[in-house]
């Protein structure tokens, strides 16, 4: 049977320290903010709501016609007055945690969301036949946005989820519960914010070297935890490693699982890694990181989100929400 082995370094290596260390402990393993308001929507919207205040007031000989310029623009001016607040806001929380420029904020969602296929060289056999949930590192869009994915749930940082709220970056999280089970709280907090969680087997295991009944467990399993604790079975699961074979697909698509998104970088405290040829970030490219502290790396979340953010940012980039496309 054919399977699927990507290169995930970083946890092969954590994972094997965890087993060796069990005994003793469990060591973990360019531009402003693009304006909400133009000016061109300014004098849109005070058209639009003067041409409407001025039908409904041709019926009572034009009084309200009269007033209606006058209340659009009061409208449209609060509308300004709004989004200047925002981008400030947002402004002052770029200087709080020290990036370099004020995020991007992303385009709206297409309307019509892209065809999602299993990435060349990325299918296993009956891929399209058995209807089986497609492995991508990039979503087809031609926005300058990027998607960013947290892997596992080791480290539990509350100055991240503060970071993220007042920078209002979406993320999507793919969750094991080995690594959650000690505060399925930390994560309720974050699904509050509106953060998709979705399935990272129970163990994160190497499924290929696992039966499908195995896999099955390992991915229904968790499908059973994330309802229990979280109110909802997710339609997304990233298999450990980013490794899989056809039996993996399958048990995923039987535990109701719909697409199986992997990546096209990975991002660390104090460095990137690339999957493709050009070491250089695309349009829909997936972004991969870990939920990992000091334990693990040379720094924190915090100073991994800045460095994933000031990267995106003076390249033009906006991180986008990977639900929204798919």
């Amino acid at each position: 049977m054919r399977e699927v082995v990507q290169n995930d370094k970083s946890r092969v290596s954590r994972r094997a320290s965890r087993r060796a260390s069990r005994r003793v402990s469990r060591a973990p393993r360019p531009a402003l903010r693009r304006r909400a308001v133009t000016a061109t929507t300014v004098l849109a919207v005070a058209a639009l709501a003067g041409g409407c205040a001025q039908g409904d007031g041709h019926g009572e000989g034009g009084a309200a016609g009269r007033q209606g310029p006058e209340a659009a623009a009061a409208r449209a001016a609060g509308a300004a007055a709004e989004a200047r607040e925002a981008r400030a806001a947002l402004a002052a929380a770029a200087k709080r945690w020290d990036l370099k420029k004020v995020p991007l904020t992303a385009p709206a969602p297409p309307e019509k969301k892209p065809e999602i296929k299993a990435r060349e060289g990325f299918e296993v056999d009956g891929q399209e036949e058995d209807g089986l949930p497609p492995v991508f590192t990039t979503v087809p869009t031609k926005e300058k946005v990027v998607f960013l994915t947290i892997d596992d749930g080791a480290e539990k940082d509350p100055a991240f989820l503060k970071m993220m709220s007042e920078l209002k970056i979406p993320y999507t999280v793919f969750l094991t519960d080995e690594e959650i089970k000690d505060d399925y709280g930390y994560f309720k907090k974050m699904q509050a914010r509106g953060v998709t969680l979705n399935n990272h087997t129970l163990s994160h295991p190497y499924l290929p070297g696992l039966s499908y009944e195995d896999q099955k467990r390992e991915i229904c399993g968790m499908q059973d935890v994330m309802e229990k604790h979280y109110g909802k079975r997710p339609t997304l699961f990233r298999p450990p490693y980013g490794n899989y074979n056809r039996d993996t697909l399958r048990a995923a698509k039987s535990c109701g699982i719909e697409y199986a998104p992997i990546w096209s970088e990975e991002v660390y405290v104090d460095h990137w890694e690339y999957r493709e040829w050009d070491q250089d970030l695309h349009p829909g490219d997936i972004v991969l990181t870990h939920f990992r502290g000091e334990n693990d790396w040379d720094g924190t979340m915090t100073d991994m989100v800045r460095r994933f953010l000031d990267r995106i940012t003076a390249d033009g980039y906006a991180v986008a929400r990977l639900e929204d496309y798919l």
